[in-house]
């Protein structure tokens, strides 16, 4: 579970080590976090002209026990931003959160995960070095597979990586256009 030295304090920011990503909450005090879950969230599948098909998903917004939420992973407090965004007062920072939960919340891995909600919450802006970080990585790899065809080497795995960026860079931009389309489609009919 934990480290011993983490000692969280309501507002503060939780990173939870999971098999090939970290996962986000916000502490709240007296032992629980809000974050966002896939439990209880929706998913459907759209398609575009580009012959491909993505999923877009709304994940449900959960206070619960940080040990239920942790498991066996490691986790830390990890209010890394504050370097560059000056946090809300933590009162505020706890109200906001309260008022979310139960509520489904759009979800994306590059640009709506549960890093973006809890930056939200803490600084009034949403940010997320992991989603950073996979973006940068699949740019590198188009860059590296198209330099790779322009000097005629053999570059069948930096093909293959960059093929795949370039689809998942397409996919994240229609699911985005489609969430936006959906957002908007609620809107008007709430009217």
């Amino acid at each position: 579970m934990g480290q011993d030295n983490c000692n969280p304090q309501p507002g503060d920011l939780i990173e939870i080590d999971r098999r090939g990503y970290q996962h986000w909450a916000l502490y709240v005090g007296d032992g629980y976090v809000i974050h966002v879950t896939d439990e209880g969230a929706t998913s459907f599948m759209l398609s575009s002209s580009v012959s491909y098909s993505i999923r877009a998903t709304t994940a449900k917004v959960k206070k619960e026990i940080l040990k239920d939420v942790v498991g066996n992973d490691k986790w830390r407090v990890n209010n890394k931003y504050d370097r560059y965004c000056t946090p809300r007062p933590v009162e505020e920072i706890i109200r906001r959160a309260e008022r979310w939960i139960d509520r489904e919340v759009a979800y994306n891995v590059l640009n709506r995960n549960c890093e973006h909600f809890v930056t939200m919450l803490r600084y009034r802006k949403e940010v997320s070095e992991q989603a950073t970080k996979a973006v940068s990585s699949a740019a590198a790899g188009v860059a590296a597979g198209v330099a790779a065809s322009e000097l005629g080497l053999p570059a069948v795995g930096v093909a293959a990586v960059a093929g795949f960026a370039v689809i998942a860079g397409l996919a994240a931009a229609a699911a985005g256009v489609a969430l936006l389309r959906m957002t908007l489609y609620r809107s008007a009919s709430r009217r």
